[in-house]
């Protein structure tokens, strides 16, 4: 089984910047995945994170991340899902929250309520174990309804699934 391709982005590059390389690399089929890095600091963070995951990065973490923390992130993101560093997954959802509520976009229909249904747990965080044993359901089965989301809404992992069932007003941040 060949596992795909990871490549490790700096934000930072002379010539060209991390967010427009990757953007470039990600355009292609059969395209690596993306796990962005960076030292800018959490104040300097939010534009470069968003920018990050709408070019088609799975992944972004602080360079002062550990080398085991690192090579699981690896292989988190070779294995398809998605991976915020817990200081950077902070301030996504204080951004969210601060922006004012839209009602779910037109572009879900094309979901079936159960498609939806997933992606809004998908977007809560839940894994597929998570969300088989909260529909009651094989993780198997989940899996499709996933496929079928990424590919229905042409995205390429769940990193994405959770910036648009966000954007899209399908999911609200929770208040503290």
């Amino acid at each position: 089984m060949h596992r795909p391709d990871v490549v490790l982005m700096d934000v930072r590059m002379p010539v060209m910047d991390g967010i427009e390389a990757t953007r470039r690399v990600t355009a292609g089929p059969g395209a690596p995945r993306i796990l962005m890095l960076t030292t800018f600091d959490l104040d300097e963070l939010d534009e470069h994170v968003y920018d990050a995951l709408a070019a088609g990065a799975s992944g972004f973490l602080l360079k002062d991340v550990t080398a085991e923390r690192l090579f699981d992130a690896v292989r988190v993101v070779a294995a398809g899902e998605a991976l915020l560093a817990p200081a950077v997954t902070r301030r996504l959802i204080g951004e969210f929250a601060r922006l004012r509520p839209r009602p779910p976009s037109a572009a879900l229909d094309v979901l079936t309520p159960r498609e939806t249904e997933v992606l809004r747990l998908v977007a809560e965080g839940l894994s597929n174990g998570e969300i088989a044993a909260r529909l009651v359901v094989g993780e198997e089965t989940v899996k499709t309804h996933v496929s079928r989301v990424l590919r229905k809404l042409d995205l390429r992992d769940r990193v994405q699934a959770v910036v648009t069932a966000y954007e899209s007003g399908l999911v609200r941040p929770r208040a503290r």
